[in-house]
C-alpha cells in the first residue's frame, strides 16, 4: 500500500505539472507576457504536490509500526502480560508478529491469533488511510497551484525558493547523520574503555577478542592490543600497493602511449570493470585460488606457508587496487599537452626519455592522488581481510604467516 500511494502522489503531481503548464501555455497564446516560463509553472505544481505529501509518507510509514504495536499490545489480555517485564512483552509482539506474517510454529495460543488478524487489520486500514489522505492532500495543492498560474506569479522564484530549501534539508541531513556516526562511535568507545584499560588496547602486543558472553561459557579471556591488528592492516596494504602500483602504471603507460586505439578501447572498459567486482569475491577468490596455491608453491621449494596467509590478502586486494590506480594514471598522463610530447621528440628524446622526463613529472599529482586513493582504500577493506587472513591478529615479519 505504501507504493501504491507513492505511484498515486507520482502520477498526481506529473498531472499537475502537465496541466499547470498547459494553462500557463494558453495564457502565453492569448498575448499575456508571463513573468517565468511555462514550465517553471508546471514545476511549482509538481514539487508543491510532491515534496509535502512524500514528507508526510515517510512520517506515516515511521510511525505507523510503533501506533499499530502500541494499540494491539493495549488489547490484549490482562491475563497475558500480568507480570511481564518490557523484554517479554517484546517477545510476546515479536510473535505476533510473526504469525501475521504467515511464520507459525506449533499451536499458538488462541488471543496471539486473534491479535495478529487485529495487527493485519490495521495495517490494511493505515494503508487505505495514507492513499485516502495523500490523494485528498495532492489533489488540494494540485487545485492550489493551478488556481495561482498568472501572469504575475514569479514562479520560478517559488521552484528555486523550494530548491533551494531541499538542498539546506539535504545538507543538513548529511550533517546530522554524520554527527550521530561520530556520537554512536564515542559512546561505544567509552563503553569498550570502561572494560579494557588504555594501556592494554595502546601497548598490547596480543589480539583475541573472544570472551565469554555467558557466565557458563567456556572462551579465552581476551586480548585487545591493537598493535598486531595496526602492523597486520600495513603489511596487507603494503603487500597490495606492491602488486597495485607497478601493475596499474606500466598498464596506463602502456594503455596510453603505445597501445593501438582498438585494443585500448577495448582493454580499458576491461580493467575498469575490476574495480565494479564485490570485495566479497576477492574474498572467495584469495580463500579457493591463491591461498591453496601459495601454500602448495611454497611447500614445493620447502617453505611453510599458512592457509591464512597475508600474502594471499595482500595480492588480492592489490589485484582489486590495479584500476583505481591505472584509471588515475591513465587520465593524469592523458592531460599532459600534447605540446610538452612533441617539444621532447623534437629534441631528440627517446619515448622512454619524454615519458621519464616530461610526462612523469608532470602527470605525477595525479598519479600520487590515485595511489592515495589506492592506500585508503586498501586499509578500509575488511572483508578481503577477514576471509583471507582470518580474524586473530598475529604481530609478525613473516608475509606467509597468518
Amino acid at each position: 500500500m505504501p507504493l501504491l500511494a507513492f505511484l498515486v502522489l507520482l502520477g498526481l503531481s506529473v498531472l499537475g505539472y502537465a496541466w499547470n503548464r498547459q494553462a500557463a501555455a494558453a495564457l502565453a497564446r492569448g498575448g499575456q507576457r508571463l513573468h517565468s516560463l511555462e514550465s517553471f509553472h508546471g514545476a511549482y505544481a509538481f514539487l508543491s504536490a510532491f515534496v509535502p505529501v512524500a514528507i508526510l509518507i515517510l512520517l506515516w510509514l515511521l510511525a505507523q509500526g510503533p501506533v499499530i504495536d502500541w494499540l494491539v499490545m493495549r488489547s490484549l489480555p490482562e491475563a497475558a502480560l500480568s507480570g511481564a517485564d518490557e523484554g517479554a512483552r517484546q517477545l510476546v509482539m515479536a510473535e505476533i508478529r510473526s504469525i501475521a506474517g504467515g511464520r507459525v510454529f506449533g499451536q499458538p495460543e488462541p488471543w496471539k491469533v486473534e491479535a495478529a488478524q487485529r495487527l493485519l487489520a490495521m495495517r490494511a486500514a493505515s494503508g487505505w488511510a495514507l492513499l485516502a489522505v495523500v490523494s485528498g492532500l495532492a489533489a488540494a495543492l494540485i487545485l492550489r497551484a493551478r488556481a495561482r498560474v498568472a501572469p504575475e506569479f514569479r514562479a520560478r522564484h517559488r521552484v528555486e525558493r523550494i530548491v533551494l530549501r531541499l538542498m539546506i534539508a539535504c545538507a543538513t541531513v548529511a550533517v546530522f547523520v554524520t554527527i550521530g556516526i561520530v556520537a554512536s562511535l564515542m559512546v561505544e568507545t567509552s563503553r569498550f574503555f570502561a572494560k579494557v584499560p588504555f594501556t592494554e588496547f595502546f601497548f598490547g602486543l596480543n589480539w583475541e577478542p573472544q570472551i565469554p558472553l555467558r557466565e557458563d561459557q567456556i572462551a579465552a579471556e581476551g586480548a585487545f592490543g591493537w598493535v598486531p591488528v595496526m602492523w597486520g592492516t600495513l603489511m596487507i596494504t603494503a603487500i597490495a600497493l606492491f602488486v597495485a602500483v607497478p601493475v596499474g602504471l606500466m598498464s596506463a603507460i602502456y594503455l596510453n602511449e603505445f597501445a593501438p586505439q582498438r585494443l585500448r578501447a577495448v582493454a580499458k572498459p576491461v580493467l575498469e570493470i575490476l574495480a565494479g567486482v564485490p570485495t566479497v569475491v576477492y574474498g572467495f577468490f584469495a580463500v579457493l585460488v591463491v591461498a591453496p596455491a601459495l601454500r602448495s608453491a611454497g611447500q614445493g621449494v620447502g617453505l611453510d606457508v599458512s592457509p591464512n596467509t597475508a600474502l594471499a590478502a595482500g595480492s588480492v586486494m592489490g589485484i582489486m587496487l590495479i584500476p583505481f590506480i591505472s584509471s588515475f594514471a591513465d587520465d593524469a598522463l592523458s592531460a599532459v599537452p600534447q605540446a610538452l610530447r612533441d617539444g621532447a621528440l623534437g629534441l631528440g628524446a627517446t619515448r622512454a626519455e619524454m615519458m621519464t622526463t616530461v610526462l612523469f613529472p608532470a602527470a605525477i599529482p595525479g598519479i600520487v592522488g590515485g595511489v592515495l586513493l589506492a592506500v585508503s582504500r586498501a586499509i578500509g577493506k575488511t572483508m578481503i581481510v577477514v576471509m583471507a587472513a582470518g580474524l586473530i591478529a598475529k604481530l609478525t615479519l613473516n608475509p606467509l604467516d597468518s
